[in-house]
């Protein structure tokens, strides 16, 4: 229990630091700061379907961030970009950039291609994960406006 508490109090932290920096302000702060926990959450429980790599992973991660702040868009009468921003900032994979970037600047060549070729991938996951469920949220409420 401990191995799943402390990393989602830290995302859930994270994520409301920066809604304070994009002037994110009451529940809507709130919601979005546990929008980046939930996330998290679903990306560690992901791990025992998962074992063998991390972008399933964070594709079922965005996908329970991005319905999430569907939801709370819907509820709040909010832009989606709020909550979803915000959600996805414990996802983002700044390590996998800094990793790349390091190993150009050493010359470490065939370490670059492989650390850019997974933080490609996660930056795919997270992307394909939030254009799925807001197709299939428009194309939900275009049906239900009919």
């Amino acid at each position: 229990m401990g191995e799943l508490l402390y990393p989602c109090a830290m995302s859930l932290l994270a994520s409301l630091c920066f809604g304070v920096i994009f002037q994110i302000s009451g529940k809507k702060l709130l919601f979005a700061g546990f929008n980046g926990m939930i996330g998290w959450l679903v990306y560690l429980l992901c791990a025992t379907p998962f074992p063998e790599s991390v972008i399933p992973r964070y594709f079922c991660a965005t996908l329970a961030i991005t319905l999430f702040a569907e939801w709370c868009a819907r509820w709040l009468r909010a832009p989606v970009s709020v909550f979803l921003a915000i959600g996805l900032i414990p996802l983002v994979p700044g390590s996998g950039i800094y990793q790349t970037m390091l190993y150009c600047i050493r010359g470490q060549t065939a370490q670059a291609l492989r650390e850019c070729v997974g933080t490609v991938g996660i930056a795919g996951a997270l992307a394909m994960g939030v254009v799925v469920v807001s197709s299939l949220v428009g194309l939900f409420t275009a049906k239900r406006r009919r």
